[in-house]
């Protein structure tokens, strides 16, 4: 039986990852330089790396993407209702923000939890577990009573939402055509932005629009999960995870008992990369909520925006996202991922002061290029993460590292007007307080920007790396300790042929 053929680039990234791990420290930093250097690969157009998809890849891309985008509408629902829900519960706003901050604060529960069952019993069923949760959480969140049952409810929703990233990219990323990863990962990262652009339309239209004031919106919100669960259980597990489950079955202790054994062998061989992916989202996560979260507060209180100027510039912006997230992920194909990434951050950094301090209109286009930056880098990490993350507990890695970054960042909002309120300015027209927040977030982003680009570029890269059990090292090990050679050499030889028959 033949051996199954590996490409050059596969080849380069296996030799590169082995020297790596056999370096020291000072061999390792110097070749942070060389190793950023553009690889410049031969990528096709935007839309004939599309075409490279099969019918089944696109089917999971899309069931991952409106996974991902539901769940920016789910996390937007309380952020865009909040005074409506203070109105109702005799509460202040910065009570029900509390709520947000649960879901920030138990996600990475949530990414534990389903990043394990997802990286044990496959893609499919946790995903149909997370949106049967959401549908529960968000009618339980409609027809709250009382406060607490309101928190009660989102801190539940917090474990639910934790656990979709991992599973979303692994579904769409895992059998993506390796030319076309990172076009996919930058629109897959774009459902959130895309979520909350129909969050803000639906609530236009639902909050406040009838006698149950705030609660249509969530009750609409516990409909769309009903068709993403029949559309995976209509579609199989991803390819890459059955070809490791059949590997698993051939070795002793079975299924569970090989999970077990290379969720092991992953920790202790990928310890410093599981910590170093925490600190680089750490990074990602405060770029997003730095640049976010006070930005509506900042048009509307300092530059005076009228509440559709503030809705417009926010679409707008998130426009430059969806743009930016796209672009740049398809960019990282040919220019590497971490040279991407501090490219579009630099780029980002030097359009932080007009972002900030242009008080009329024409801020829109400041606010558009700069989402578009921002966006841009995020574009790269779905797949950035995949790449870096070990095969075995590839999801839960994934998951977990995004939401314990999202954990730490989750006061960026808080950080800022904390800070911006030390910067009074001359009261409005009204007598309302100003303060000037936008010097604040210039800075902020300024620090978070000069962070990201360090962090990237201090780490490693694993461009065009195979996703399969046929090319898993940690897997590799599991078999060479619990087969002897000969049952061994059967093993290479079942993978081979299994690699061939698919």
């Amino acid at each position: 039986m033949a051996e199954p053929k590996e490409s050059p680039a596969a080849t380069r990234v296996a030799s590169a990852h082995f020297e790596e791990q056999h370096m020291g420290v000072g061999r390792y930093l110097a070749t942070r330089v060389t190793t950023l250097v553009p690889p410049m690969n031969k990528a096709p157009n935007p839309f004939k790396a599309l075409m490279l998809l099969n019918r089944q890849q696109w089917l999971f891309f899309l069931i991952a993407f409106l996974g991902w985008t539901w769940d920016a509408f789910d996390f937007f629902s309380v952020s865009i209702s909040v005074t409506s829900l203070a109105k109702y519960f005799g509460k202040e706003n910065s009570d029900i923000t509390w709520g947000i901050t649960l879901v920030l604060m138990l996600r990475s529960v949530g990414a534990i939890i389903f990043g394990i069952l997802s990286d044990r019993y496959g893609r499919k069923w946790p995903f149909v577990a997370n949106n049967v949760l959401f549908i529960v959480l968000e009618l339980g969140t409609g027809f709250c009573q009382t406060y607490n049952q309101f928190l009660a409810c989102r801190a539940l929703f917090g474990i639910a939402m934790g656990g979709l990233y991992g599973n979303i990219a692994a579904t769409a990323l895992e059998d993506c055509p390796p030319e076309a990863r990172g076009i996919i990962s930058g629109m897959l990262q774009q459902g959130y932005a895309f979520g909350y652009l129909l969050v803000t339309a639906f609530a236009r239209g639902l909050v406040d629009t009838t006698s149950h004031g705030w609660r249509p919106l969530f009750w609409f919100g516990a409909c769309p999960p009903v068709l993403f669960i029949l559309f995976r259980l209509c579609l199989p597990e991803t390819q890459a995870f059955r070809s490791r489950e059949q590997v698993r079955k051939g070795l002793s202790g079975g299924v569970a008992g090989s999970f077990l054994s290379e969720g092991k062998v992953a920790l202790k061989n990928h310890w410093l990369m599981l910590i170093y992916l925490v600190l680089l989202m750490t990074g990602f996560n405060f770029m997003s909520h730095g640049s976010q979260d006070l930005y509506p507060t900042l048009l509307q209180a300092q530059f005076e925006f009228s509440a559709d100027a503030v809705t417009v510039t926010q679409v707008v912006a998130n426009l430059g996202a969806m743009t930016g997230g796209t672009l740049c992920g398809w960019a990282s194909q040919i220019f590497g991922r971490r040279f991407s990434i501090i490219a579009i951050s630099i780029v980002g950094g030097a359009l932080l002061y007009p972002y900030t301090f242009v008080s009329s209109h024409s801020v829109m286009a400041a606010a558009f290029f700069e989402q578009f930056c921002v966006q841009g880098a995020w574009g790269v990490i779905p797949i950035h993460l995949m790449e870096l993350s070990p095969g075995p507990i590839r999801t839960f890695v994934v998951g977990s590292s995004y939401q314990l970054g999202n954990l730490v960042s989750s006061a960026s909002s808080t950080i800022e007007s904390t800070i911006g309120e030390r910067f009074p300015l001359a009261p409005t027209s009204a007598g309302k307080s100003r303060y000037d927040y936008g010097k604040v977030i210039c800075i902020f982003m300024g620090c978070v920007y000069a962070y990201t680009i360090i962090v990237s570029f201090l780490g490693p890269e694993r461009l065009g790396r195979q996703f399969d059990a046929e090319h898993d090292e940690d897997l590799t090990e599991v078999a060479v300790r619990k087969l002897g050679v000969d049952e061994k050499a059967d093993l290479e030889q079942g993978r081979a042929q299994h690699a061939e028959q698919n």
